[in-house]
């Protein structure tokens, strides 16, 4: 019989050993090049920041990376000739059978960053990309970025007997190293990482958090206000090497939460920005928008905002938001506005439209990608001495109270509206991927929170711990499942849905999902500051198809 508090040791599935069978092959030179970036020589171009792909489609995929044209053109600079950069999609890693190639050029427009948006691939298949620059007959030799793994996704109505995808949020540079990157980038079965958002962070060196050393420090050393502040973020965190394996052997779904902006952030504003100091919030939040769309392989809007829609089949939608850039400011916990119908998370139109996509989904699976929690939290009676750190970690207020109100907590009509449409069009399946707040939960979603269970759950959600940010643990400077014992016995006995909590560790989830289940695995690490820190599982929730509802299990899939 398999203990349950260790790895058991069953055969992997036929799905894991085809995928593995394809993948492996090319996925361990991926990481070998990516950990060894093309450097300048001096006068040859370089791609010191990876290379990735990401927003797979059936046919096509977005393909990114960075060059570096002349040593004087580092990122955020505004320095550095126009440059020709030539990419190319092979079928094997060998590049002899290559089926796509082209040329983009360079400039200091949009930082050397490079987009190209390939078309007429095959779906459901894996590809090998990489990027050339430079040319012998010029004067310039030429340089090939490391290599990239990608894959497309299966048609719209093809029958899929399975996807799996990685799933992070909350990478702090100062806090730790990124080995959760890592562990996902030697995983030869995922179809994709959804990453939720807090990729990086802008404040500048030692401000958040407060209560501890700096293990590696940011740069720029300020915070980041301008858009050369953040094209330089950007290529920093692009320059660590765990961070360039996962881009360069999975496709990467990403969204924003607030720190790619600043911390709090609302459609006019946000908690860390004085105007006064950092000058006009428009102008700063469109350079952050600027550089994000240049750094991340995320299709740009032409409305600067991340919310669409993906297909994996007849198995899964994926529903992708920004509850950033149309949210009304956060109210105070107790003002009595945290209901006020005229106040909104989400805006109108993306509100309707994720309505009328969830409604009209024929997939097995309607998966949202929330980037903060969706499920009602009420605190209780925690203890005086967590009240102060677990507000801290929530966001609520530390004299005590009720709700984290930069959660849809404080937009609760949004929240009833979208629940209500739920329950009232039968829409089941629908399973919230959310990151934020530093911990992982498995929860149902209940309409009515306060009669739950005796009132219907409308949707099921798995939020992720973070990669490196601080959670309970590291506030305190206490050991892990010590204090976060009392403080997540509170909050459960407060809120019945909630079916656990993991207030301590650090890492990452992998979610499978089939006709018959939706399941998160949860994945912790051994240390956030060791580079070599190892990942092991340690606990894994699923909802059953028809359900509306979480359950505890007992072995990871494999």
């Amino acid at each position: 019989m398999t203990s349950r508090n260790t790895l058991p040791s069953a055969a992997p599935s036929r799905r894991t050993l085809v995928k593995a069978a394809a993948v492996t092959a090319v996925a361990a030179p991926a990481l070998v090049a990516a950990a060894s970036p093309a450097a300048a020589d001096g006068h040859a171009p370089a791609f010191l920041h990876g290379v990735a792909s990401g927003d797979p489609l059936p046919d096509g995929v977005l393909l990114w990376t960075r060059v570096t044209p002349t040593p004087d053109a580092v990122p955020g600079s505004g320095k550095g000739p126009d440059t020709e950069v030539r990419w190319e999609v092979a079928e094997d890693k060998a590049f002899s059978r290559t089926v796509a190639r082209g040329a983009v050029t360079a400039t200091t427009a949009t930082d050397h960053t490079v987009k190209v948006d390939v078309r007429g691939l095959r779906p459901e298949t894996s590809y090998w990309f990489r990027f050339a620059a430079g040319d012998s007959s010029t004067g310039v030799a030429e340089t090939l970025s490391p290599a990239g793994r990608t894959r497309t996704t299966p048609v719209y109505d093809a029958a899929v007997p399975g996807i799996r995808f990685g799933v992070v949020s909350c990478s702090n540079w100062e806090a730790g190293h990124f080995a959760s990157y890592r562990h996902l980038a030697a995983r030869a079965d995922l179809d994709a990482v959804l990453h939720l958002g807090d990729y990086i962070y802008e404040y500048g060196t030692g401000e958040y958090p407060k209560t501890r050393h700096v293990l590696r420090a940011h740069e720029p050393r300020h915070e980041i206000v301008s858009l050369g502040d953040y094209r330089t973020r950007h290529a920093q965190y692009k320059s660590d090497r765990d961070l360039q394996a996962l881009h360069a052997a999975h496709p990467v779904i990403a969204i924003w939460d607030d720190h790619e902006f600043a911390d709090d952030t609302w459609s006019d504003g946000a908690d860390n920005h004085s105007p006064d100091s950092e000058g006009a919030w428009a102008q700063r939040m469109a350079a952050a928008k600027r550089a994000y769309f240049e750094w991340m392989p995320v299709r740009t809007s032409t409305e600067g905002t991340v919310y669409r829609r993906l297909r994996f089949g007849r198995l899964a939608d994926l529903h992708l938001l920004d509850l950033r850039s149309f949210r009304d400011q956060q109210v105070r916990t107790g003002s009595g506005k945290v209901d006020d119908p005229e106040r909104t998370i989400t805006g109108r139109a993306q509100l309707d439209w994720l309505k009328a996509g969830l409604a009209s989904s024929d997939a097995s699976w309607k998966l949202v990608g929330t980037s903060v929690m969706i499920s009602p939290v009420a605190f209780g009676s925690l203890p005086s001495h967590l009240l102060g750190p677990v507000a801290e970690l929530m966001g609520i207020p530390s004299g005590g109270l009720a709700v984290n109100t930069d959660q849809w907590d404080g937009y609760t009509d949004d929240r009833r509206e979208l629940l209500t449409h739920l329950k009232d069009r039968g829409v089941r399946n629908t399973v919230f991927l959310t990151g934020d707040i530093h911990m992982a939960w498995a929860n149902d979603v209940p309409v009515t929170a306060a009669t739950y269970p005796k009132s219907a759950s409308a949707a099921t959600e798995f939020v992720v711990t973070s990669v490196t940010s601080d959670n309970l643990d590291d506030i305190l400077h206490v050991p892990a499942n010590t204090a976060s014992y009392i403080a997540s016995a509170a909050i459960k006995a407060a809120n019945r849905h909630v079916h656990w909590i993991d207030m301590d560790h650090h890492g990452y989830g992998v979610l499978d999902v089939t006709d018959q289940r939706s399941q998160m695995d949860y994945y912790v690490l051994s240390d956030r500051e060791d580079p070599a820190a190892s990942s092991k599982w340690t606990r894994s929730y699923r909802t059953l198809s028809g359900t509306q509802k979480v359950e505890r299990v007992y072995t990871p899939v494999r």
